[in-house]
Formats: C-alpha cells, structure tokens, sequence
C-alpha cells in the first residue's frame, strides 16, 4: 500500500477533494420549494362557516360583565350626581340622565310616575318655594348605600317664610333612590318627614299632622291657630307642589315650565 499512494496521480487527489468539497456545500444550500396542490379561491381566502361562528361568539360570561360594569359606571354617576344636584335644588334644574323614563316619585301622601311628572315636581319645588320663602335652600347631611342597588339621602330643608308672624324652621327627610340592573333610578321615595322648629316656639310635628290640620283648599289660606301658627307656610308649600301635579296639564302648569324654571 504505501508503494501506492505516492503513486497516485495529484489529478486525481484533486478531483476527490471538489466532489467532498462540493457535497458538503450542497448540503447547507435551501431546499427548493415543493410544489403547491392547487386550491380553489373559495378554499383559500374564505373560512369554514362553521368555523366563522365560532370566531363571533362572545366569550361564556362576557355580556354579565359588561352589564356589572355599566352597572357600576352608572351607580358611580348617580352618588355625584345627586351629591351635586340636592344642595342646588332651589336653584337650578336637576341632571335627568340618571333616572329612567317611568320613574316613580313616592312620598307618604302621594305617588307620580313619569319622568315628565318627576320633572314638574322639582319645577314646583323651585317655583313656589321662591313664592312662600324669602330664603330656602337644602343641605345633604349624609349619603350612604344600605344595599347595592339604594342610595339614601338624609337632607335638612331650611326656609324664612315671607309671612312676617312665621318664625324660620327646618324640614328634615329621608330620600331613598332605588336603581335597575343597568344602574339607572326608578324610584324615588321619600319619607322620614318631620317639621322641626325652636323648641320655645313650637315641637317637632309630623308633617301628615300639620297637612291634616290645613285641609286642602283650592285658594291659598293661612291659619291663624296656635296649632300651626309656625306651619302653614310649610304646609301651603306642600299642598302648592301637590296641587301642580294634580293640574300638570293645564297651560299655567306648561308655560310656567318654559318661563320659570
């Protein structure tokens, strides 16, 4: 053997050397590409039906979601909105986007539904309180939720009767807001009334027992007993506002909301 390899003629080491040479470059050399069956457009650029329902269907529990968010979103506007909107009551409108349109207004006398009724209640509010009071306002002492879906409201009404004999006295009472699923008021009850004046001039009353000392009347009287010496611009601000829903479709009622409010 080794008389042999000097032998051997260097065209050929050569040659051998560029074929391993050559394979091992082939080696590291991209494939080329294997040929595509041919597919019909449809197969191509459409899905499956079957499968195009199933990329739409919402998640299992995502509209709950949603509607726990809106209901939450909406809660949270109706605390401020209704921290904002009760001291400024006798002052300006109130902001309606938080109720629903058959809403229903309750007090321990009477009961509206409408958002259009809910409406004139606080015009009436307004319109009479400038009327019978030299000075009316209201402060919100607390707000509070007993449960998810109630805000409650403890406020105190202040007033200066016009009436010179008629001391200043204060008008407590509780308003309790109930909200849907969606986060929206749809009842709206107050209740907890009571009238409470300085204890030298007079104790605290209820106000069903100083309404049913002044039956209703249709032209405005003030009483003249010591049962309701300190009441009756109180109780004529009550029956006022009563009296406006019971006559809300007359034109007094309808003008007076585009010129007074």
């Amino acid at each position: 053997m080794a008389f042999i390899l000097p032998n051997l003629s260097p065209t050929i080491l050569h040659t051998t050397k560029d074929k391993s040479s050559i394979a091992s470059q082939a080696s590291y050399l991209p494939s080329p590409p294997k040929p595509t069956s041919s597919l019909s457009p449809l197969t191509k650029l459409e899905p499956p039906p079957v499968r195009v329902a199933q990329l739409n269907q919402a998640p299992p529990g995502s509209q709950d979601k949603q509607q726990r968010d809106d209901f939450y979103v909406n809660l949270g506007l109706a605390v401020r909105t209704l921290r904002e909107d009760m001291p400024l009551l006798f002052t300006r409108e109130l902001n309606y986007d938080i109720y629903r349109d058959d809403i229903t207004f309750v007090d321990p006398l009477n009961k509206f539904t409408g958002i259009e009724n809910y409406k004139l209640i606080f015009w009436a509010l307004r319109f009479h309180g400038r009327i019978l009071f030299r000075e009316i306002s209201l402060e919100v002492f607390r707000v509070w939720q007993p449960s998810e879906n109630v805000i409650l409201i403890r406020w105190n009404l202040r007033g200066v009767p016009r009436v010179p004999w008629e001391a200043k006295g204060e008008f407590q009472g509780t308003s309790r807001y109930k909200l849907d699923r969606n986060g929206k008021i749809y009842e709206h009850k107050v209740d907890n009334l009571a009238f409470n004046f300085p204890r030298q001039l007079k104790p605290a009353v209820s106000v069903l027992d100083l309404v049913a000392a002044c039956p209703p009347s249709p032209n405005p009287t003030f009483s003249w007993s010591p049962v309701d010496a300190y009441s009756s611009s109180w109780v004529e601000f009550y029956r006022a506002v009563r009296g406006t829903l019971d006559h809300e479709g007359s034109s007094f009622a309808q003008d007076c909301l585009v010129t007074c409010s």
